[in-house]
C-alpha cells in the first residue's frame, strides 16, 4: 500500500471513531425548544414539497392544526430521543403508512459490537424472543433464547417497572396503516417488538420482567446471555480453520447459491421465496413469500412457475401474511406469471415535481471510496428518470415505470389461486393482491390488510435529515395506484373468508387460514383432508 493511500485510510479510521463520539455525544444533549420547533417547520415544508397525497386522510386544516399544536407544545429542552415521541404522532395523522419518522440509536464500533457479541445475542434479552399481541395484551409466542424457563404464551405484564400496556400505547403512537385499517398496527408491533423496545431503551444487558403464564404471575431476571457464557467471554476466541474436501466445497458452494437464489435471512434462519407442496400432494402448491426485497425474482418465479406447469398444479396457495412489501419490479414479475390476459399492472405513478425523481437512494450503500466508479451512473439514472416523466392534463407530474400494457407468461398459472394476507401484508402485497382481487384472479383468506387497496405513497423513499435533533423523516416521493381501483377509500383488500388465528394456534403450530384452504380444496375434489 502506498503512502498516501495508507494515510487516507488511517484518517478515515480516526475520522469514523470521532464521528461515532460525537454522534452519541449529540444524541444525548438537550436541545432548546427554537431549534426543535425550526425543525417542526422544516419538516412539514419538505412533506407538503415532495409528498404527492398528503391530505389523503387528513384535511389541509386539521394537519396544520396538529402541527402548530406541536410547536407550541416545544417549551423545554429535550433530546431528539424525547422530541421524537412527540413529532411521530403527528406524522403517523397522516395516515399513509410509508411516511413516517425514524427514531435515533446510540451508534457502537465494529469491535464493541464483537465484544458485546451483538450478532449472537443481540442488543437485549427480548432480541431472541418472538411476540404477539392478542386481545391487547403482550405474549411471548416463540423463545429461541438461551433461557428454556421462559414459557412460550407468557404474558409480558411489565419491564423495568413499567407496564407492558404503557409500552404498547406509547409505541402504537409512532405507527399507522394507510388509511383507516385497524389490522396493521398491533400485527407490525407486535412482530417486531423487540427493535420498539430497543429503540426506545438503547441497549441492556438485563431486563427486570413481570411474566404470566397460566395465571401465575413471577418476577424473573431476563438476560441476553447465560451467567457462565457472559457476553464478553468468548469474544476473543480464534477460529479454528478447516479444510474442505472436493465434494464439501461443490456443496457449499450449491448451498450459497441456494441462498442467492431464494434471499436467505441469516438473523431469522428464513428464505424470502420457497415452494412446497401440501403433503404427498402435489396437486396442491405453496408459495410462501416472506418479502419481495430478497433473492433472485426473476430465477426463482421462472423455476417455479415451470415446475407447476410440467406436475400439471390445479391449486396455488400464495401466502403473504406479514409480508411487508419490497420491490414494485418482484410483484410485477409474480403478476405476469398469474395473470389470465394482457394486463396493466401500476397506473402512472404522481409526483409533486419533476425533482422528487431525481432524489434516489440507490447508491447510499455504497462505500465512500467507491463513489468515483459510481458517479458516472448518476448522469444515466437522471436521464431514464426524466425521459420517464410527464405533465398530464390535471397539471400534475406523472412517472411511468414500464411498459402499460404487458402480456402474461407462456408458463402462466392457470389454475385456481388462493392468497392467505393479514394486517402485516403491506405495500408491494397490497398492489398486487388488488389487481389479482380486482381481476377476479384469486380467493383471499385472513385478516384485512394493512395497506390499502387503493394504493401507497412510496416507490421512491427519501429521508430527509431535520437539521437540529438530526431526525429523519421518511417521506414516499410516488403516489402508486394498482390498475384496479375500489369506491371504498382508505380500506385495505378485505379477505372472501375472514380468519384471525387465536394465541392458542400460534402456540400450537396450528394453520387456521391454510388450513381453511386445504379444507375447501378436498370438498370441491370429494376428498377428506
Amino acid at each position: 500500500m502506498t503512502k498516501p493511500a495508507l494515510a487516507l485510510l488511517i484518517a478515515l479510521i480516526l475520522g469514523s471513531c470521532t464521528s461515532v463520539k460525537q454522534y452519541n455525544q449529540q444524541l444525548a444533549e438537550k436541545k432548546n425548544p427554537k431549534d426543535l420547533q425550526e425543525d417542526v417547520d422544516y419538516l412539514y415544508r419538505k412533506l407538503q414539497a415532495y409528498h404527492p397525497q398528503l391530505y389523503w386522510y387528513i384535511s389541509k386544516k386539521e394537519l396544520d392544526y396538529k402541527f402548530d399544536s406541536l410547536k407550541s407544545s416545544i417549551t423545554e429542552p429535550m433530546t431528539s430521543g424525547e422530541f421524537y415521541y412527540k413529532v411521530a404522532p403527528v406524522v403517523s395523522s397522516i395516515r399513509e403508512g410509508h411516511t413516517r419518522m425514524l427514531p435515533l440509536n446510540k451508534e457502537y464500533k465494529s469491535r464493541e459490537k464483537d465484544s458485546l457479541r451483538v450478532k449472537e445475542f443481540g442488543y437485549t434479552p427480548f432480541s431472541k424472543l418472538k411476540f404477539g399481541i392478542f386481545d391487547n395484551r403482550l405474549y411471548v409466542v416463540k423463545n429461541n433464547s438461551w433461557n428454556k424457563t421462559i414459557k412460550e404464551g407468557s404474558e409480558v405484564v411489565s419491564v423495568n417497572g413499567i407496564s407492558a400496556q404503557h409500552l404498547l400505547t406509547k409505541y402504537r403512537t409512532t405507527l399507522t396503516a394507510d388509511g383507516y385499517v385497524t389490522t396493521f398496527t398491533d400485527r407490525l408491533l407486535g412482530n417486531r417488538f423487540p427493535t420498539f423496545f430497543y429503540n426506545d431503551f438503547d441497549f441492556a444487558d438485563s431486563l427486570a420482567c413481570e411474566l404470566r403464564h397460566n395465571d401465575t404471575l413471577r418476577n424473573v431476571l431476563l438476560r441476553r446471555a447465560a451467567p457462565k457464557d457472559t457476553a464478553k467471554g468468548n469474544a476473543n476466541v480464534k477460529k479454528v480453520k478447516v479444510t474442505l474436501t472436493a465434494a464439501q466445497r461443490d456443496s457449499a458452494r450449491s448451498e450459497r447459491k441456494r441462498r442467492l437464489l431464494l434471499g436467505y435471512n441469516s438473523d431469522e434462519k428464513t428464505y424470502s421465496k420457497n415452494l412446497s407442496f401440501y403433503k404427498s400432494d402435489s396437486s396442491i402448491a405453496i408459495m410462501k413469500l416472506n418479502d419481495f426485497t430478497g433473492g433472485q425474482y426473476e430465477k426463482f418465479y421462472k423455476s417455479a412457475f415451470k415446475k407447476l406447469d410440467s406436475l400439471k398444479v390445479k391449486t396455488l396457495v400464495i401466502d403473504l401474511r406479514n409480508n411487508t412489501g419490497g420491490s414494485l419490479f418482484d410483484v410485477r414479475c409474480l403478476y405476469s406469471y398469474l395473470a389470465d390476459t394482457s394486463f396493466c399492472f401500476i397506473k402512472k405513478m404522481e409526483v409533486t415535481t419533476p425533482k422528487s425523481i431525481l432524489f434516489t437512494t440507490y447508491f447510499k450503500d455504497v462505500p465512500l471510496v467507491l463513489d468515483p466508479f459510481i458517479l458516472p451512473f448518476y448522469p444515466v439514472y437522471f436521464t431514464y428518470a426524466l425521459s420517464h416523466m410527464s405533465k398530464g392534463d390535471d397539471g400534475k407530474y406523472y412517472f411511468r415505470l414500464g411498459k402499460k400494457v404487458e402480456k402474461p407468461r407462456e408458463t402462466r398459472f392457470r389454475g385456481k389461486v388462493y392468497m392467505l394476507i393479514n394486517g402485516a401484508s403491506f405495500s408491494a402485497s397490497c398492489i398486487i393482491s388488488s389487481n389479482l382481487k380486482g381481476a377476479k384472479r384469486a380467493y383471499f383468506v385472513g385478516e384485512e390488510t394493512g395497506g390499502a387497496f387503493n394504493g401507497n405513497v412510496a416507490g421512491r423513499m427519501h429521508l430527509f435529515e431535520l437539521p437540529n435533533s438530526k431526525l429523519n423523516a421518511r417521506i414516499g416521493l410516488l403516489c402508486m395506484r394498482p390498475e384496479y381501483q375500489t369506491e371504498q377509500e382508505g380500506r385495505g383488500i378485505i379477505p372472501d373468508v375472514a380468519i384471525t388465528p387465536t394465541l392458542d394456534d400460534v402456540l400450537k403450530g396450528n394453520d387456521p387460514e391454510l388450513n381453511w384452504v386445504i379444507d375447501r380444496v378436498k370438498q370441491e375434489r370429494g376428498m377428506a383432508r
